[in-house]
């Protein structure tokens, strides 16, 4: 176990660096005795001894009972060496953290992000990133597959939905909003709608993921209403770009991320609709696994994304 503060020999000094005491009871502990224990700090069997002293008399209590042929722990002494161990190992992460922070930032990282959050959201972020961190290099994965971030190798992921896996540390992300819109013509040919209801006469453009139809699930619908809809899509696709490019043709009507269609909303190349039910936006989270001793490329990049993209 490594040695954190300096040691000085003098009495004066050994009583307050109860840190120092700490470990030194620790090694008497796991080496079995004290003259063991002072071989690992370079010191004397009786500066040993004193380091336990010093530990005793802050607790007003005996850590141990020596005798010429054995040492054992009393009952405070085995818990306050349990509480010794999970300090020293809080204090040696700390020091690590701090050390590899302050490190440059270099290296590659893999991120894992859903492909229209992606493209819209992290791309424009993660250049102005490499800007400002040249000695990183970020290889970003679009996909809308759940990716296993550990098996497959990711420092990071982006994951919109609620989260499932507790395991990960998770940064929140602004919300992310749904928007139900048309072009001009397909509104003035089939009607605009005025609630779910009404899409029954309506070319509802469906989003497959993995096969399965997903989405156009909107606030005040059943579920029966929900199906009908679903079997009576003419047009499916799992990428969000082609559904917008059918409801720009006027084929029917679309529901996506805002952000996708934002600019064909601002310039009237679709018209949004349905506001009143919309589902509620999704939660959106920056996952990476947990670690304490998260590299210096993984923090600065966590830290960025979370000023770029955090509520």
């Amino acid at each position: 176990m490594p040695q954190l503060l300096t040691f000085d020999t003098s009495l004066e000094n050994y009583a307050v660096d109860t840190l120092l005491s700490m470990r030194v009871f620790v090694a008497i502990v796991e080496a079995g005795s004290l003259s063991a224990a002072a071989e690992r700090f370079s010191i004397s069997a009786p500066m040993a001894g004193k380091h336990l002293q010093a530990l005793e008399a802050r607790v007003d209590a005996r850590l141990m009972v020596r005798t010429t042929r054995r040492q054992s722990l009393t009952e405070i002494g085995r818990e306050y060496y349990a509480r010794c161990r999970r300090i020293l190992a809080e204090v040696d992460a700390a020091d690590s953290l701090a050390e590899s922070m302050s490190a440059t930032p270099r290296g590659v990282l893999r991120v894992t992000v859903p492909l229209t959050y992606g493209v819209q959201f992290v791309t424009p972020a993660v250049t102005e990133f490499l800007a400002a961190f040249a000695q990183i290099t970020v290889e970003l994965d679009l996909t809308n597959r759940m990716v296993d971030i550990v098996e497959e190798g990711f420092d990071a992921a982006v994951r919109i939905g609620t989260l499932a896996d507790s395991s990960f540390v998770a940064r929140p992300l602004k919300p992310y909003a749904m928007t139900v819109c048309g072009s001009p013509a397909y509104l003035a040919r089939v009607g605009t709608p005025a609630t779910p209801a009404d899409l029954a006469r309506h070319e509802c453009l469906g989003f497959v993921h993995q096969g399965r139809e997903a989405g156009w699930r909107l606030e005040g619908e059943d579920e029966a209403m929900h199906a009908r809809r679903t079997q009576s899509s003419r047009f499916r696709t799992n990428n969000g770009q082609a559904l917008r490019k059918a409801a720009l043709a006027g084929f029917g009507l679309v529901l996506q991320p805002h952000a996708l269609v934002e600019d064909e909303l601002k310039s009237g190349a679709l018209v949004a609709v349905l506001e009143d039910f919309l589902p509620k936006p999704s939660p959106v989270h920056l996952v990476y696994p947990r670690d304490t001793r998260a590299t210096p490329k993984l923090a600065s990049f966590v830290d960025f994304m979370v000023v770029k993209l955090g509520v």
